[in-house]
């Protein structure tokens, strides 16, 4: 787990500067005299479309680079390993037909949302630019997964985005630019992330694009294209299930109530930091060890995730929670945004259980079982699509909320039981208890103390104390050993 945790550490801090600035951006997005609802929802779609136009347009290809680059490592020499060619072809020949279904339909398309969210027609086209963006990086940000050198495609999609997006901002705000020029620029922000990224690994060379079919290409073609088709119906299957609820609330209660949605949401995604981290680190780590059938280091790996994860989770959302609504009146966000409140509490219960399930989506996609996450997928768009549409249509935001939460709590309980049955994996003890009931014991102590104190004073001594509650606990009830090894570590260098 040592370089995992490592590569966590430094990626985790790398994407909280990334959601510090994220967290400025937001906060123009959403204050008084700034960005109107519907001007900051359309950022948020762009984002939504493009994940999906990225399912589709990837053909399933980037699992393929990481669970299959052992074998081309193990047995090529780097300059002739051809899997980035294949894979970054597959990915412009699933663009390419993402873009004639995009011309084609159309009309179909703008017909949802012309009459209650028009600026998602007025700028339709300009969401494709986005979406070849975050395609093509994604294809280079797999292959950096399966190189395990992850730090530096965490930065750019985390940090450096969000940098380039706090300039664009800037220059709206400040009147430099109309919001036309604004999203115009925007539209090409993962485009230059992925130029940037492709420099670097050409530069440090670490990729290269060989014409010639391998020899490891020959014996594996077969089952490398049985994995990609499958994969490709389950990542098309768990993007729409992840981003269906802002095209629902755009078609029946338009962009502004899709705004506070995606305010809700990006609070909640707080949790999540370092759970994208870890996924990213421990995929090329995981494939290796299912390679080597080091079944017991697969064990070990899930399992420590889930502990951390939780712990982790449980922190972000408490210091949240405790927060939230004071943190809204001192940063005069705009009043419309308080109707997300309760979203982002059910959100953060749905990030919680999704962080407490450690790595179980990883485990499974670098097996040889990854076709059961096709299964699983299915089973979470058969039972989030009809009950998203219907809780939206009858309770608005907080009915997507509670959609997400009861989905996704399937989603993780048929995964967890997959992997009990099938390899006697079972990650939980008392610790996964005590994890809890601490967190609920700092947050209620933190509340009840603070409760009536507000502003800055307030937010500052109740995070204090929470924290400093939550980190005593971790020590003393030895909640993880990787507290105690990350502590030992860090005084080893302290005293050099």
């Amino acid at each position: 787990m040592g370089t995992i945790r490592k590569q966590t550490i430094i990626s985790s801090l790398l994407v909280y500067i990334g959601f510090f600035i994220g967290a400025i951006n937001m906060y123009i997005y959403t204050k008084d005299g700034s960005f109107t609802l519907e001007q900051f929802a359309l950022t948020r779609i762009f984002f939504d479309f493009a994940q999906n136009m990225y399912a589709f347009g990837a053909l399933g290809v980037i699992p393929v680079i990481y669970k299959f680059y052992p074998y081309y490592k193990d047995n090529l020499e780097k300059h002739k390993i051809d899997l980035m060619t294949w894979g970054m072809l597959a990915a412009l020949l699933g663009f390419i037909l993402v873009m004639l279904a995009g011309w084609y339909f159309r009309p179909v398309f703008e017909a949802q949302f012309y009459e209650k969210s028009k600026l998602i027609v007025d700028y339709y086209y300009l969401m494709f630019p986005f979406a070849l963006g975050m395609l093509f990086f994604s294809v280079l940000e797999g292959f950096c997964w399966a190189l395990q050198k992850t730090v530096f495609s965490n930065f750019l999609k985390e940090t450096g985005l969000r940098i380039f997006t706090s300039v664009l901002i800037a220059l709206y705000y400040f009147k430099l630019i109309p919001f036309e020029s604004f999203i115009f620029f925007f539209a090409f922000l993962y485009l230059l992330i992925f130029v940037i990224l492709a420099t670097y690994l050409y530069a440090t060379q670490q990729i290269h694009f060989p014409t010639t079919i391998s020899r490891v290409t020959k014996k594996f073609w077969k089952k490398m294209l049985g994995m990609q088709v499958l994969i490709y119906s389950g990542t098309v299957i768990a993007s729409i299930a992840a981003t269906i609820d802002s095209f629902i609330i755009a078609k029946f209660q338009g962009l502004a109530v899709v705004g506070v949605f995606g305010l809700a949401q990006y609070a909640a995604n707080l949790i999540q930091v370092p759970q994208r981290s870890i996924q990213a680190i421990s995929a090329g780590v995981l494939s290796r060890a299912w390679k080597d059938k080091d079944l017991n280091e697969i064990k070990r790996i899930y399992k420590r995730s889930c502990i951390n994860l939780l712990i982790m989770a449980l922190f972000i959302f408490g210091n949240l929670w405790l927060n939230v609504a004071d943190g809204m009146r001192v940063l005069h966000i705009q009043k419309e945004y308080e109707a997300g409140l309760g979203t982002i509490f059910i959100l953060g219960m749905v990030r919680i259980i999704d962080a407490g399930t450690g790595l179980n989506a990883m485990v499974i996609n670098t097996s040889t079982y990854w076709r059961f996450d096709f299964i699983s997928g299915v089973i979470l768009l058969a039972f989030r699509l009809p009950l998203t549409y219907y809780l939206i249509m009858h309770y608005g935001i907080i009915g997507s909320a509670f959609a997400e939460l009861f989905a996704y709590s399937l989603y993780n309980f048929i995964r967890f039981e997959f992997l009990r049955r099938k390899f006697k994996m079972q990650p939980f003890d008392l610790k996964t208890l005590l994890a809890l009931g601490v967190a609920t014991g700092a947050f209620g102590i933190s509340y009840l103390i603070f409760q009536d104190m507000h502003g800055w004073v307030g937010i500052i001594l109740r995070s204090v104390l929470f924290s400093a509650l939550m980190v005593l606990a971790i020590f003393k009830l030895k909640l993880t050993p990787d507290a105690g090894q990350l502590y030992h570590n860090f005084m080893l260098r302290f005293k050099k």
